[in-house]
């Protein structure tokens, strides 16, 4: 490695035998997650993908839609080599799965992508995510095994509807038509971590829009991720709920790194922020208009800037603290440490013999 691992990574990269101990893995996650082991005991299923096509009604044996929509309890996939994916249609996936594209060099990518819907304890690590396009209403395998009819989506790599205890890590995320990652509806206690979002508009949505009161109770950490080049905003934009968005490195931005509205909580710590040569400068951006005036809680601690960064802090206001359980806290390090801890940022390829 050569480099200091973040604590996620220095659970489970260490072990040579992580491939034969993968459900070490649900032990190592932190922030508003708390620890997977939901995910994993007796009853666990492995399961394989084998087979890169997909059918969005009647999944066959062997593809990733049959693990993840028609198979339902615990249920671990992996994949038996590298391979495209291309989903016929948005990929609901299931309660109690985990999707681990460790080993092998993992893309969905050019059509449908993934979507959490009405679901709970879900993993998603180690997949190449990219050009995500938006998909017209139709019938499609539900989380629940059954099918369903699902109205048009957007084109998001991964959207989060209604969802809880979901683990978003060491994924590539980039180039899709409208997000990269949306938490919507009411989703909260999520962590994202350890991805790298690349060569996109809108980055990530936290709260599905100025309406929706019910993301005030959304909780989530953004951690360890990397952010650039060529991202231009919402590195997140929130509404409503809390975010504490912790030791990101972010290379540039053109309309701004975080922004929200609704009177949102968000408190940014031990971030670099690396301002982009030309451009708007300020890191952080306000939707002015609404009846809510100054009710943003945006808060900067120990942040760092660069090519001029600022970032424009509420007046007064206390930073609110994530209040964390004892699963779900960890230490935020120095931001001298943020280049080494976000290096391996994103799906990595793991050698055939040796550690990740």
């Amino acid at each position: 490695m050569g480099s200091k691992m973040n604590m996620i990574d220095s659970c489970w990269r260490p072990n040579p035998e992580w491939r034969r101990q993968r459900q070490q893995l649900s032990t190592c996650s932190v922030g508003y997650v708390g620890k997977m082991t939901n995910n994993i005991g007796n009853d666990l299923k492995h399961y394989e993908v084998t087979n890169p096509n997909d059918d969005p009604i009647t999944p066959k044996p062997g593809t990733l839609r049959y693990g993840a929509s028609v198979i339902q309890g615990k249920v671990w996939i992996t994949f038996k080599k590298d391979m495209n994916i291309r989903l016929m249609k948005p990929l609901l996936i299931s309660s109690f799965t985990t999707i681990d594209g460790r080993g092998v060099n993992v893309h969905i990518a050019n059509n449908a992508c993934l979507m959490i819907f009405k679901a709970t304890n879900i993993i998603i690590h180690n997949i190449r995510i990219h050009h995500c396009k938006a998909q017209a209403p139709g019938m499609v395998m539900g989380p629940n095994g059954k099918v369903i009819h699902l109205g048009p989506v957007d084109g998001d790599a991964i959207r989060l509807v209604t969802a809880s205890k979901i683990w978003i890590d060491h994924n590539t995320l980039y180039k899709c038509e409208d997000g990269l990652l949306d938490v919507t509806r009411g989703s909260t206690n999520v962590t994202i971590s350890n991805n790298w979002f690349r060569e996109q508009d809108k980055v990530m949505l936290l709260g599905h829009d100025d309406g929706y009161v019910r993301d005030k109770n959304m909780k989530v950490t953004v951690l360890y991720n990397h952010f650039g080049p060529n991202c231009n905003q919402r590195m997140p934009r929130i509404r409503h709920g809390y975010a504490h968005v912790a030791n990101n490195f972010y290379l540039g931005w053109m309309q701004y790194a975080i922004g929200g509205s609704m009177g949102p909580s968000l408190k940014s710590e031990a971030n670099l922020f690396i301002a982009p040569k030309v451009g708007s400068k300020e890191v952080t951006w306000r939707k002015i208009g609404n009846t809510n005036g100054d009710k943003w809680e945006f808060h900067s601690v120990r942040d760092a800037f660069e090519n001029g960064a600022s970032f424009a802090v509420t007046k007064g206001g206390r930073v609110p603290k994530p209040n964390y359980s004892k699963d779900q806290s960890f230490k935020v390090v120095d931001v001298k440490s943020v280049r080494s801890l976000t290096r391996s940022s994103g799906a990595f390829q793991c050698s055939r013999t040796s550690i990740c």
